[in-house]
């Protein structure tokens, strides 16, 4: 296993790529258990309809966790809009499609979406009335079991050659509300201040599955709450705003 070429960075953890292989090392400190649950999500993820890379080994390189997987050869989504202003349209339909159909997925023994997020409601600073407040909403929110990517965005979708789109990154995903999904990546464009795509996206998706825009609004105070506990300082100010929002406009 060759640790030469780095292809991302990310808090906690590196990505290199050797050859076929994508081999993703985690620092020492980081959770055993996370790291496994995360291959154990990818893993159950390989088992639906969805085109993502495969998990070939979960090993340990100079005492670091690492979980290896297939390198998919293309563009990111998010290249492919920057290089190709014409055709945004056409990509954020594509992306909007094929988050609709991680969403027609079910795979039942991941973990639930309404309890990671009340979890991380619980683990914020916010005060005690707000916390309750937002547990009070999410309690209230239809229950459902779909597929939740939980990090849903155009730099997690690799477009191969042939145009086959793999989906990347599958630590967050749950099951749960997909209107949920739909606010956290509703939410990923407007922390990258990328506000005109994010109202499109919204409309787009709402246009396509008949959902209520209020209906996905609802979602937002919460997805936001628990971004903040992970959140990156200069948008904590923003995740607070919305948090605190009883009624989201």
């Amino acid at each position: 296993m060759k640790l030469d070429t780095v292809i991302a960075v990310r808090k906690n953890k590196k990505i290199y790529r050797d050859n076929d292989k994508v081999i993703k090392l985690f620092d020492k400190d980081f959770s055993k258990a996370d790291i496994l649950n995360e291959a154990l999500n990818q893993a159950r993820i390989e088992e639906t309809e969805l085109s993502i890379p495969k998990i070939i080994e979960v090993t340990t390189v100079d005492g670091k966790w690492a979980i290896v997987s297939e390198y998919i050869e293309g563009k990111t989504l998010e290249q492919l809009m920057k290089e190709n202003p014409d055709k945004f349209d056409e990509y954020l339909e594509m992306f909007v499609d094929l988050q609709i159909k991680v969403h027609s997925q079910k795979s039942v023994l991941l973990n639930k979406l309404r309890d990671k997020m009340f979890r991380k409601i619980n683990e914020t600073d916010l005060d005690e009335t707000t916390r309750y407040d937002l547990q009070t909403r999410l309690e209230g929110m239809p229950k459902h079991d779909k597929v939740c990517h939980g990090d849903f965005n155009p730099s997690n979708i690799i477009i191969t050659k042939d145009g086959t789109p793999y989906i990347l990154d599958w630590s967050h995903v749950t099951q749960g509300n997909a209107s949920a999904d739909v606010a956290r990546t509703y939410l990923l464009f407007w922390l990258a201040k990328e506000n005109e795509t994010a109202e499109k996206y919204l409309d787009l998706f709402c246009q396509k599955t008949n959902t209520s825009k209020k209906y996905v609004q609802g979602w937002m105070p919460i997805v936001a709450a628990s971004q903040l506990v992970k959140g990156k300082p200069e948008e904590r100010e923003l995740l607070r705003q919305w948090a605190n929002v009883v009624d989201y406009e």
